[in-house]
């Protein structure tokens, strides 16, 4: 029997895209390109272009996949230009972040994300001669952003918020904007202030993602500085009274018509529920889709199927999605006839698509419970 091989180039089109589409695209586009002039047109597929990530998540921190300068050069002066105008989403990580943008023109780039941002670099990212044209910041539309650990916590509370404000003064044409700090340690609290920070708006903004520190940071993004928002996903580290009362009745609480998908999340529980969160879901009177994920400490009952009804889903006409996770604690004292886990769970009986799990823990010597 006479030996044979068979190589990339034996194959048919069909069969090495199948192969390709399990690898990445980034090993891909270094290992393929410039092989030969068949598998450089089938790498310029834009199932392998269109999006290009530059960095990965490691333990706690993103790593840019673009720190050996072998790699980096190979892509800015080889790959690249070549593909810079297939190319619509871009991952980047701040360090490289620069050397990408500046190789080429994107004309197709309308998505960016960048990651270890800090407000030194992002400053200095945009007042480069090369990325300061109009329409490189009109064509972004969709941006994604994590800022850097900073241990410095009132040089990062200044520095977050100078990074929000030139965001919104640089990208004019935003539709969806996501803000992270990489852990709750990080995430400071936002001081809106018009006549600090007058940039922090957006009239083409429909869609936000961010996580806040207090619940007043959440209604200054909800004052009618994002007058177009349809969807706000809001992550907040604790939801408590404000001290200063006066602020928080300063600030514009009208009623949020385009509001139709909002999402309320915090893993620190809360005694405000009545007081705060539900005033808030009473001005949204258009929305469509609800998620809370909160913690709550009740008084006399626990939130079941007939108070989120009652509360919640019958003043809402519109809703047609809501999902949640709950937990409501109590003090029981000396309570008696409290409700079981089968007790809770009737009463979510008639919810649409009922998917829903009830618990009761009872903890007879604290004197508390949970549900």
């Amino acid at each position: 029997m006479i030996n044979s091989s068979i190589g990339l180039n034996d194959l048919p089109d069909e069969i090495l895209m199948i192969i390709f589409k399990k690898l990445n695209n980034l090993d891909i586009l270094y290992s393929f390109h410039g092989v030969n002039q068949r598998l450089n047109e089938i790498i310029k597929d834009p199932i392998f272009t269109s999006r290009l990530t530059f960095v990965k998540w490691s333990s706690d921190n993103f790593i840019d996949l673009l720190s050996c300068n072998t790699i980096l050069n190979r892509f800015c002066l080889q790959i690249l230009p070549e593909i810079h105008n297939k190319i619509k989403w871009l991952d980047l990580e701040s360090s490289s972040m620069k050397h990408v943008l500046r190789v080429a023109h994107y004309p197709n780039l309308d998505s960016l994300a960048l990651y270890n941002i800090d407000e030194e670099s992002i400053r200095c990212l945009f007042t480069d001669e090369t990325l300061s044209s109009n329409t490189f910041k009109n064509q972004i539309t969709k941006l994604l952003i994590t800022i850097n650990k900073n241990d410095d916590y009132d040089e990062m509370l200044l520095s977050v918020v100078n990074i929000y404000d030139y965001i919104f003064s640089v990208f004019t044409h935003l539709i969806v904007v996501a803000l992270y700090e990489l852990s709750y340690k990080d995430c400071v609290r936002l001081n809106f202030d018009d006549s600090l920070h007058p940039n922090i708006c957006s009239s083409t903004l429909l869609q936000l993602n961010i996580k806040v520190q207090c619940f007043n940071d959440c209604l200054y993004l909800l004052d009618g500085r994002f007058n177009q928002l349809h969807t706000f996903y809001v992550d907040l580290v604790q939801i408590r009274r404000p001290h200063d009362h006066r602020l928080h009745e300063m600030i514009n609480q009208d009623d949020l018509p385009n509001l139709k998908c909002f999402c309320l999340s915090s893993n620190y529980e809360t005694v405000a529920y009545d007081e705060l969160i539900l005033p808030l879901l009473y001005r949204m009177s258009n929305l469509e889709q609800l998620g809370l994920y909160i913690l709550v400490y009740v008084n006399e009952t626990f939130i079941d199927g007939n108070h989120l009804k009652k509360k919640i889903i019958n003043r809402m006409p519109r809703l047609n999605q809501f999902t949640f996770y709950i937990r409501s604690s109590m003090y029981t004292g000396n309570k008696f006839d409290l409700p079981s886990t089968e007790d809770i769970q009737c009463t979510f009986i008639d919810f649409r698509n009922n998917e829903i799990i009830s618990y009761v823990n009872y903890f007879l010597e604290a004197k508390e419970s949970q549900c």
